[in-house]
C-alpha cells in the first residue's frame, strides 16, 4: 500500500479538483483520493501491486491537468573526477537510488543537478553514495525551491496579462459606453456618423484582452469537452458569445447596417477578462504563500551540528548526524537535533517549540528538543531522534497535514456553474433550433435568440458577486489591522461557533512581570526589591529579569554581590553586605530548613491565582516573597464578552498547570479550559472539538500554534507572534489587539450577508432574462429581447453588484 502527495497544475476551481478527484478514483487499486483546492495538492492512497504512480499522473494528464511529485533539486559540487567517465560514474550511482527522478552532471563545472523525491531520499544518503564511489560531494551550491520559482512566475504573467488587459478595457469602456452617458467622442468614432470606425475600433482593443485571457478558453473549453465544466467554461463561453455576435454585428455594419452599430458588446467580454484575470492574481498571491509556513519551520534547525567522533569534536551537517551521535552545544548555540543530556547543566529557551516563555533546567538524563536555544551552559547529549522523527519535523507533518485535510470551500458560483453552463447551452441550441424550424424564422433571427440566451447568462456579475465583496471586506479588514489573507477565510469565519485561544503571549503578555512584593520581619518593600534585583542581576533567567526590570523601573541601585552561586532547579545563593541570601522556590527554603512562618497561606493564595511566587530568605529567615506572573492583556476581558454576546464559546489551551490555567480563566471568563496539553497535542485538542460538530476557530502566536492554526476550520495568528504561526493563520490580526477577533467574525457576517445578496442579483438577472431571451415574450406577441438588451441586463447586474458591494465600506465594528 502506498500513500502520495502529488502536486496538481492546472486547477483553477472546486470543478476541477472534483474533476480530479473523479478520474483517479475510477482506476482500479486506487482506495483512496483526495484534493486540496488551497493548496493544489492530491492525497492519494493506492495498491501498489495493481496500479503505479505514472499511470495516476497520465491519468490526470489526459483529463486535463499536469500531476508532479514531492521533489527536491539540488546543485552539488563534486571533487575528484578528472574525465568523463567519472562523471558517468558519479551518475549512474545516483541514478540508482531510490527517489531519484534525474541526476546529471557537469564535468566543466564540476557540478551534479540532481532531483529526487523528499519523503523518499536524503541529501546525506546521496553524499555517502558518492563517497562510495571514490568521490567527494563536497558542499550543497544551490538549493532551488522549483514550486516557489512556479508560483513567482504564474503571479507574474497573471499581473502583466491584468495591466495588458486593463490599457485595452479602459479606452474600449469609454468608447463604448461613453456616449450613452454624454461623455464626447471624437467625430471619426461616432457611432451615428462612422458606425464602422466605432465598430472596428472596439474589435482592435478587444483583440489584445482575449489574447491576454487565451488560458481561460483553453481550459474552458477543454474541460467543457470532456464533460466537466468549470468556471473558465462559463468565462469563455460567455466572452465567446460576446465577441462573436460583436464581430458578425461589425460585419453586418461594413454591409450598409448601421444599426447593429448599438448592438456590439466587444466591452462586456474585455471587462470580464480583465477583472477576472485580477481576481486570478489576487488568488495567486494568498496561494503562494501556503507553503511558506513549512519553509520557515524547516528554517529553524541549525544547518550543522558539532558531534564526537573518535575523541573529536567534528562539525558535520546536520543531514549526517546519526542516532547515538554524542553532540555538543555551547551557550547561544540552537540543539541540532532531539536527544538526551548526558553530561553538564543547563537552561533551554524552548520557547519557539512551546510558546513557553520561560527557560528550562535541563540536567543529565532530561530530553532536549532540537531547534531550541541553550542559554547558558555547554552540554553534550545523544542524538535519540534526527530527520523526520524530531519534535520539530513532527510539528512540520502535522501542519502538511492539516493543510492537506481542510476541505476547500466550494464556491457557490462554481458549484453552479457545473449544472448552470450545460443547461443553459442545451436551452440557446433548443430556443434557436426551434424558432429556426418550428417558428420557421430566419437564420439571422434564430442566431439572435441563440447568442441573447448566452449573453444574457454570460458569468460577469456571477463571476463579480463573491470576489468584489471579498475585495472590499478584507480592505475594510486591514483597515482595522485585521489581515485576512484569503476569501475562503472570510467565507468560514461566520459559521465559526468555538473559539480556542493559547494562553500565553495571546490572551496573557507573554512576558513575567512582579505582581506583588510581600515582606516580613520589618522590611521594606522597596529593600527586599532591591536585594532581590541585585541578587538577581547576574542570572538570565525570565523570572529573574522580571525582578530586575521592576528594580529598574522604581529606579532602585543595585548593591554589590560577593557570592553567587546558581542552583539548577531551586534558585540561587548569594552574599550581599556579608548576608547570606537564598532567593527561589518553595523546595529551596526547605532543603535549607527555612521557615515561612506567616507567609505559608499568602503563598497558598498567591499560586491559587496563577502567580509564581519567590521566596527570600536573610541569614536564615524568610523575608519576603516576590510574586511574578505573566499577566492579561488589556483587552482579553473585553474581547472575550464581545465574543459571548455573539453566541460564540470560548475556550483556553496551555501546556501550564490546571491551577495557574484556572486562575487565568477565571479573571478572564472562559468557558472550557483545555490544560497541560503538550504542543503536539493542540491540533488533536482542536480536532475533537471539530469531531463535536463544533466550527473551530484557533487564536495562537508561537510556533507551536502553527499545527492547531492549521487544523482549526480558521486559524488566527496575533501579528507580535512568530512568522510560522502568521503564516499558518488563515487571518492575522496586525495590532496583537484581542478586540479584533470579533471584529472579523463580524466582518464575514456581514461580507456573507452582501455575498448572498451579490448571487441573489446575479441569479435573478438570470432566472428572469433566459425565458425572455428564448423568446418567451415573443410568443405572446411581445417583444424580443434582442442581444442588445440583453447585455445592458447583463451590464446592469454588474453595476448593482458592485454598487451593493461597496456599501461594505461603511461597516464599522461594534464598540
Amino acid at each position: 500500500m502506498a500513500k502520495k502527495s502529488l502536486k496538481i497544475e492546472g486547477m483553477t476551481c472546486a470543478a476541477c479538483a472534483k474533476a480530479v478527484e473523479r478520474v483517479t478514483r475510477k482506476l482500479d487499486g486506487v482506495i483512496e483520493s483526495n484534493v486540496n483546492l488551497a493548496t493544489e495538492k492530491l492525497n492519494i492512497d493506492f495498491d501498489e501491486e495493481k496500479l503505479k504512480l505514472q499511470d495516476i499522473k497520465n491519468a490526470i494528464e489526459k483529463a486535463g491537468y499536469k500531476a508532479i511529485d514531492n521533489t527536491v533539486s539540488k546543485t552539488i559540487k563534486i571533487e575528484g573526477m578528472t574525465c568523463a567517465a567519472c562523471a558517468k560514474a558519479v551518475e549512474r550511482v545516483t541514478r540508482k537510488l531510490d527517489g531519484v527522478v534525474e541526476s546529471n552532471v557537469n564535468l566543466a563545472t564540476e557540478k551534479l543537478t540532481i532531483s529526487y523525491e523528499a519523503d523518499k531520499l536524503r541529501l546525506s544518503e546521496i553524499k555517502k553514495a558518492i563517497e562510495k564511489a571514490g568521490y567527494k560531494a563536497v558542499e550543497e551550491v544551490v538549493s532551488v525551491d522549483t514550486d516557489k520559482e512556479k508560483k513567482e512566475k504564474e503571479i507574474s504573467v497573471l499581473w502583466k496579462k491584468f495591466i495588458a488587459a486593463a490599457i485595452f478595457t479602459v479606452p474600449l469602456l469609454y468608447i463604448s459606453m461613453g456616449h450613452m452617458l454624454g461623455a464626447p467622442l471624437p467625430m471619426f468614432l461616432d457611432p451615428h456618423m462612422n458606425p464602422e470606425a466605432f465598430a472596428f475600433v472596439q474589435l482592435i482593443l478587444t483583440i489584445p484582452v482575449v489574447i491576454a485571457g487565451n488560458k481561460y478558453y483553453k481550459i474552458g473549453f477543454k474541460t467543457l469537452f470532456k464533460g466537466s465544466p468549470n468556471m473558465d467554461s462559463l468565462i469563455a463561453i460567455g466572452t465567446s458569445a460576446a465577441v462573436l455576435y460583436g464581430i458578425f454585428a461589425t460585419y453586418k455594419i461594413f454591409t450598409g447596417h448601421h444599426e447593429y452599430a448599438m448592438d456590439l458588446y466587444f466591452e462586456s467580454a474585455a471587462t470580464i477578462i480583465t477583472l477576472i484575470t485580477l481576481g486570478k492574481y489576487l488568488e495567486a498571491v494568498s496561494k503562494g504563500k501556503s507553503s511558506e509556513a513549512i519553509k520557515k519551520l524547516m528554517g529553524l534547525a541549525p544547518k550543522t551540528a558539532l558531534v564526537i567522533r573518535n575523541g573529536k569534536e567534528e562539525e558535520i551537517s546536520i543531514d549526517e548526524v546519526e542516532v547515538g551521535d554524542i553532540i555538543v552545544v555551547k551557550p547561544g548555540e540552537k540543539m541540532p537535533v532531539d536527544g538526551e543530556v548526558v553530561e553538564g547543566i543547563t537552561s533551554v529557551d524552548e520557547s519557539m517549540l512551546t510558546g513557553e516563555s520561560i527557560p528550562v533546567e535541563k540536567n543529565v538524563g532530561d530530553k532536549i528538543i532540537g531547534a531550541s536555544i541553550n542559554k547558558n551552559g555547554t552540554i553534550k547529549y545523544r542524538a535519540t531522534k534526527v530527520g523526520k522523527d524530531t519534535a520539530l519535523s513532527q510539528i512540520i507533518k502535522l501542519v502538511e497535514e492539516a493543510q492537506g485535510s481542510k476541505a476547500p470551500i466550494a464556491k457557490l458560483a462554481d458549484i453552479i456553474s457545473g449544472y448552470f453552463v450545460p443547461i443553459v447551452i442545451v436551452l440557446a441550441v433548443i430556443s434557436g433550433l426551434g424558432w429556426y424550424f418550428i417558428g420557421k424564422e430566419s437564420g439571422v433571427f434564430s442566431l439572435t435568440i441563440f447568442i441573447a440566451v448566452l449573453v444574457i447568462a454570460c458569468p460577469c456579475a456571477l463571476g463579480l458577486a463573491t470576489p468584489t465583496a471579498i475585495m472590499v471586506g478584507t480592505g475594510k479588514g486591514a483597515e482595522y489591522g485585521v489581515l485576512i489573507k484569503s476569501g475562503e477565510a472570510l467565507e468560514t469565519a461566520h459559521k465559526i461557533q468555538t473559539i480556542v485561544f493559547d494562553k500565553t503571549g495571546t490572551i496573557t503578555e507573554g512576558k513575567p512581570k512582579v505582581t506583588d512584593i510581600i515582606v516580613s520581619n520589618g522590611l521594606h518593600e522597596n529593600d527586599l526589591l532591591q536585594l532581590a534585583a541585585s541578587a538577581e542581576k547576574g542570572s538570565e533567567h525570565p523570572l529573574a529579569e522580571a525582578i530586575v526590570k521592576a528594580a529598574e523601573e522604581k529606579g532602585l541601585e543595585f548593591r554589590k554581590v560577593n557570592f553567587f552561586k546558581a542552583i539548577p532547579g531551586l534558585g540561587i545563593e548569594v552574599n550581599i553586605d556579608e548576608k547570606s541570601i537564598f532567593i527561589g522556590n518553595r523546595k529551596l527554603m526547605n532543603e535549607n530548613k527555612i521557615s515561612l512562618e506567616n507567609l505559608e497561606e499568602v503563598s497558598n493564595r498567591l499560586a491559587e491565582e496563577g502567580k509564581t511566587p519567590m521566596y527570600i530568605s536573610i541569614d536564615n529567615k524568610i523575608a519576603g516573597i516576590i510574586a511574578v506572573a505573566d499577566t492579561v492583556k488589556e483587552n482579553s476581558k473585553r474581547a472575550i464578552e464581545r465574543l459571548h454576546a455573539m453566541g460564540i464559546e470560548v475556550a483556553m489551551i496551555t501546556g501550564d498547570n490546571k491551577k495557574t490555567a484556572e486562575a487565568i480563566a477565571k479573571q478572564v471568563g472562559i468557558d472550557r479550559i483545555l490544560a497541560e496539553v503538550l504542543p503536539e497535542d493542540k491540533a488533536n485538542e482542536v480536532k475533537k472539538l471539530q469531531v463535536e460538530g463544533e466550527k473551530v476557530a484557533m487564536v495562537g502566536d508561537g510556533i507551536n500554534d502553527a499545527p492547531a492554526l492549521a487544523q482549526a476550520d480558521i486559524g488566527i495568528a496575533i501579528g507580535s507572534g512568530t512568522d510560522v504561526a502568521m503564516e499558518s493563520a488563515d487571518i492575522v490580526l496586525m495590532r496583537s489587539d484581542l478586540m479584533d477577533v470579533p471584529t472579523a467574525v463580524e466582518l464575514s457576517k456581514s461580507t456573507i450577508r452582501n455575498i448572498k445578496q451579490n448571487l441573489f442579483w446575479a441569479f435573478g438577472y438570470n432566472t428572469i432574462g433566459i425565458p425572455v431571451a428564448m423568446g418567451l415574450l415573443h410568443i405572446f406577441g411581445g417583444p424580443l429581447l434582442n442581444p442588445m438588451i440583453a447585455g445592458a441586463a447583463m451590464s446592469l447586474s454588474s453595476v448593482s453588484v458592485v454598487t451593493n458591494a461597496l456599501r461594505l465600506k461603511r461597516f464599522k465594528p461594534k464598540a
